[in-house]
């Protein structure tokens, strides 16, 4: 099966949370249809990207400062060749984060969203035009929340923060939608007194 094939199937099977998470699957899964739609070069309309929002056995949620946008988010980046997207986010969750004992929670993909990115200059030279990076996100968990280290090439800083903190630096309908979801994962876990993140 090919990495296209997967990520269809995995959309498929995807269970949205509302309609806007919805258009974005549709767009994804018309996305497929383009050889290069993992290209980072493929600007029109855009190209996968992936996420990776990182928590701990306290409930936070990890964000860093993002040098080249000047807001905070969750890890993420381009798809390597060849990488899935689950790949990439726990990569990316690592390198810019510090991490190295990052797992995936859940069944795979926790949330997809759609999103503008403004045009500009890369480090060799060449220009990026206005695109969209067609984001499909994950959760992971850390055990050791202490371990964080900075990329300075990627991050301006790194900061644990509450789900409330995060709603306030992060305030798109679409961070709340996952916020939403992490509360919910939350509340569930710690409802269940024999069980734990951990």
């Amino acid at each position: 099966m090919t990495r296209h094939e997967r990520l269809r199937a995995e959309l498929e099977r995807y269970e949205t949370s509302d309609p806007s998470e919805e258009r974005h699957r549709a767009a994804m899964v018309a996305l497929l249809a383009a050889p290069d739609a993992f290209s980072r070069a493929h600007f029109a309309p855009g190209h996968f990207t992936a996420s990776c929002y990182v928590i701990d056995g306290r409930g936070r949620l990890l964000l860093h400062h993002h040098r080249r946008l000047d807001r905070w988010l969750q890890m993420g980046g381009h798809v390597e060749e060849d990488e899935s997207p689950e790949r990439t986010a726990l990569r990316e969750g690592a390198e810019e984060s510090g991490l190295r004992d990052l797992t995936l929670l859940g069944e795979g993909i926790f949330d997809l969203d759609i999103h503008g990115i403004p045009a500009a200059r890369r480090l060799d030279g060449l220009t990026e035009p206005d695109h969209d990076h067609y984001d499909v996100r994950y959760l992971a968990r850390t055990a050791t929340p202490d371990a964080i280290a900075i990329d300075r090439a990627e991050s301006n800083d790194l900061a644990w923060v509450t789900l409330d903190q995060a709603a306030e630096l992060m305030p798109g309908s679409e961070s709340r939608r996952v916020l939403r979801k992490i509360e919910r994962l939350l509340s569930g876990s710690a409802a269940t007194s024999e069980r734990s993140l951990f």
